[in-house]
């Protein structure tokens, strides 16, 4: 019998004998899990819950106080995924968006409450990433517990996203945009017999103001997180210009080779790169090399050109990634570069196509999270992410979620940063 691998990775295992042995294996397997996991899971929670009894309430300006926000339990290397959820929860018109959702019971008889194994055969249909990516996001800010566990969520994720399978480290970056593409097709082809467009309308600011479109019709997704880029290549040859336009849900930005030795913020060798040099050398004309020869249509063949971007339209959340991890002969390399980033008043409107047209509030950001990579490696390390909620910030570290100061974010080497377009009514502090 071949391809007894699948029976631990979910694959689906086509030549199974008469009497269904296969299939007598794959359930046998998945009730060993289910009690083992049960098992497994009370002692987890009884210990964190006794050794946490009292980390909800923290003296600030002398007064005891209790925190509302709640940790996510670490299922094995998913502190990738505890940082986006953590962050994203704290974008309030996006997660206020999915708390207001009908609930959708997707389970029940024999299956309920129980983890189950999936294969092909057995299609998508009885699973919704958006349905468990709202109870996750109503979990969360409740102060009922310490911490929540996101297993309803990871095993759909591990059904859709085959990429996610498995307990190894993974890259957080490339979690958010699978989470974020593979919620904005869910909610393309309607969620819970009501379309996404009709739940949309109900809030005006999110529909009215949204013309960035990607893979279809829009969504929260795109209505929150959507831009749109211009793409400007310039032939050298003859001067022909191509204009291309490219939605966007995040931008990821290079650090400045010259910055790539400095680790630290107080380090005395050079200036500290910021997020303005970041944003800079992404925006900036570059000439493309010889790898990267553009095909002009006058010269009706590959010339040397120039590139240029230019955001022809701002998102409601800015989502920047700053690219930290890079392919070298054999492995991936980190960029451990400190990167000075402002919590507020972030001016974007020097990188607009037209600057014009947008007002001098429209194009101001605050940061609302931050995600961090610890150590060295995509493939290892740790994933923590700062977040501010009502004022105060937080610091989310899976099950352990603690306050903490402006001082301490800003020394933080960011690995994803969320800022969120300011409102009219606020100050004008500027990067």
């Amino acid at each position: 019998m071949e391809n007894t691998e699948g029976y631990r990775c979910d694959d689906f295992v086509v030549n199974d004998t008469k009497l269904g042995l296969v299939q007598k294996v794959r359930e046998h397997l998945q009730n060993l899990e289910n009690s083992a996991f049960t098992a497994d899971r009370h002692r987890k929670r009884k210990l964190l819950e006794n050794s946490s009894l009292n980390s909800k309430l923290l003296k600030v300006n002398g007064s005891t106080t209790a925190i509302c926000a709640t940790g996510l339990r670490n299922l094995g290397n998913t502190c990738f995924m505890n940082a986006i959820l953590q962050s994203l929860s704290n974008i309030e018109q996006f997660c206020c968006y999915f708390k207001e959702l009908p609930a959708v019971e997707l389970r029940n008889g024999k299956t309920a409450g129980r983890r189950t194994y999936h294969t092909r055969s057995q299609g998508d249909n009885n699973v919704s990433l958006v349905e468990e990516f709202r109870k996750t996001l109503c979990a969360l800010w409740q102060g009922s517990q310490t911490a929540f566990s996101p297993e309803s969520l990871f095993y759909v994720v591990w059904k859709i996203m085959p990429n996610f399978r498995g307990y190894q480290q993974q890259d957080a970056h490339e979690f958010m945009r699978y989470l974020l593409d593979h919620l904005h097709l869910e909610l393309q082809d309607g969620f819970n017999g009501v379309s996404h467009s009709a739940i949309l309308q109900e809030n005006s600011t999110l529909s009215a103001s949204n013309k960035c479109c990607i893979n279809g019709a829009s969504t929260v997704v795109t209505a929150i997180f959507g831009g749109i880029l211009q793409n400007e290549v310039n032939c050298l040859i003859c001067g022909t210009e191509s204009r291309k336009f490219d939605p966007f849900l995040d931008l990821s930005l290079d650090i400045p080779s010259q910055f790539r030795s400095k680790r630290s913020k107080n380090q005395e060798n050079g200036p500290v790169c910021s997020l303005r040099d970041c944003l800079r050398s992404f925006t900036d004309l570059e000439e493309l090399d010889e790898t990267e020869l553009y095909m002009c249509h006058k010269c009706k063949k590959k010339q040397k050109s120039t590139k240029k971007f230019w955001i022809q339209k701002l998102p409601k959340v800015l989502c920047l990634h700053l690219k930290r991890f890079h392919w070298t002969a054999y492995l991936r390399n980190k960029v451990d570069t400190y990167v000075e980033f402002p919590l507020r008043g972030l001016d974007m409107k020097c990188y607009l196509l037209e600057p014009e047209n947008s007002g001098p509030e429209n194009c101001l950001y605050d940061l609302a999270a931050v995600v961090v990579h610890h150590g060295s490696g995509v493939g290892s390390g740790h994933y923590t992410a700062y977040a501010t909620h009502e004022g105060r910030w937080f610091h989310f570290n899976d099950s352990t979620v603690t306050l903490t100061d402006e001082e301490t974010v800003v020394k933080a080497k960011a690995y994803i940063l969320f800022y969120v377009e300011r409102q009219a009514k606020a100050g004008s502090d500027k990067l």
